[in-house]
């Protein structure tokens, strides 16, 4: 198993430097590549768009205060998305504390009682299927029902397309829970999104409407 820092991006830590030098302006060309990772990320954890966008702009305002504190051991972008997932657990843990499942108990029995269906193999969604309507209306639902823990490593490992050791470094937990929650976030989404999504995000919008709920 590879646990080799990422090289930080050269751009980047020049973009770094202007901002801690003073430039503001750096900053924001910092930051434009990761604005929708940032959403996406924060969306992961609360579950609405009302909040993401909240949770997004503190989370933006806290990197831009802390950047000094960055101490660049791993990508820029991994500790921006950590920052991200912080911001978006304290929303969480503050709208539905009466809800909240600690997050930092892994002893939790991760299996579970959970058959899934015998349908198609889950896959990574191409950014290009996101655009399609009526699918991100069906992911917006197939998200919501993923219990907050199971959410958030799929975002990040489907969405963000982050690799398993930034996926662990970003929530605190280890590697093989990153894994073991993935499997399990990946096979409700699938059974969710069945039989109308064939596993490889091909189904035409004619195949998709037979299963659509509204």
């Amino acid at each position: 198993m590879s646990t080799a820092t990422p090289k930080l991006d050269a751009a980047e830590v020049l973009l770094i430097d202007r901002c801690l030098g003073g430039d503001h302006e750096a900053f924001y060309e910092l930051m434009r590549p990761y604005e929708r990772a940032v959403y996406f990320a924060a969306m992961g954890v609360v579950g609405n768009p009302a909040d993401a966008e909240e949770v997004a702009q503190e989370a933006v305002l806290k990197a831009f205060n802390n950047l000094s504190k960055f101490r660049r051991e791993a990508k820029f972008s991994t500790w921006l998305i950590q920052i991200t997932i912080n911001e978006a657990r304290m929303r969480f843990r503050k709208n539905r504390s009466h809800l909240y499942d600690s997050l930092d108990d892994q002893k939790s029995n991760e299996e579970g009682d959970y058959f899934p269906k015998d349908f198609a193999d889950w896959r990574d969604i191409p950014s290009e299927e996101l655009q399609r309507k009526e699918l991100r209306e069906a992911l917006k639902r197939a998200l919501a029902s993923l219990d907050q823990k199971y959410r958030e490593v799929l975002v990040l490992r489907d969405v963000q397309h982050m690799s398993i050791i930034e996926t662990a470094k970003v929530l605190g937990i280890t590697e093989g829970l990153v894994k073991t929650r993935l499997l399990r976030a990946r096979l409700q989404m699938r059974d969710a999104l069945a039989p109308g999504i064939d596993g490889s995000w091909t189904t035409g919008r004619a195949e998709f409407k037979k299963v659509r709920p509204w």
